[in-house]
């Protein structure tokens, strides 16, 4: 895959602060999103992952703040996962107005949950492959 699963989201009025501004806290929320809509792209279901014994955790985000948005503003989320070896994998997010400005900069460290026995998953990388229907959207 050459470019970076993405998903456009329209800023609401409603998710502002006093001063117009995106709230610091809602850009988590945009990069949940699109990680979600990228597992359902690839065909991995939240319901499936439970099914499955399994679940996402997040265990650190690091956000920069580039660019202010306000209400109506239009940006595309970006997610892109790099796996190396052991139990975590870490997210690249990029939150882009549509004229190409960077508003916000995300990296992730997750890993994936037993939920019976509330260990981490020795190798994550593998389920994903095992559980998606198109593993490429995770660069795999």
């Amino acid at each position: 895959m050459t470019e970076p699963f993405s998903v456009r989201v329209t800023v609401r009025g409603y998710e502002t602060d006093v001063q117009g501004h995106l709230n610091q806290a809602v850009y988590l929320n945009y990069a949940e999103h699109a990680r979600w809509s990228l597992l359902r792209a690839a065909g991995i279901t939240q319901a499936g992952l439970v099914a499955t014994g399994v679940g996402p955790v997040a265990l650190e985000t690091t956000i920069r703040y580039l660019r202010e948005l306000t209400a109506g503003d239009e940006v595309d989320v970006t997610c892109v996962f790099e796996w190396g070896k052991g139990k975590t994998f870490r997210m690249r997010q990029t939150i882009r107005r549509t004229d190409g400005t960077v508003a916000a900069e995300l990296v992730g460290v997750g890993g994936l949950l037993d939920l019976k026995e509330r260990r981490l998953l020795p190798d994550p990388q593998a389920y994903f492959k095992k559980l998606a229907t198109d593993p490429s959207l995770f660069g795999l």
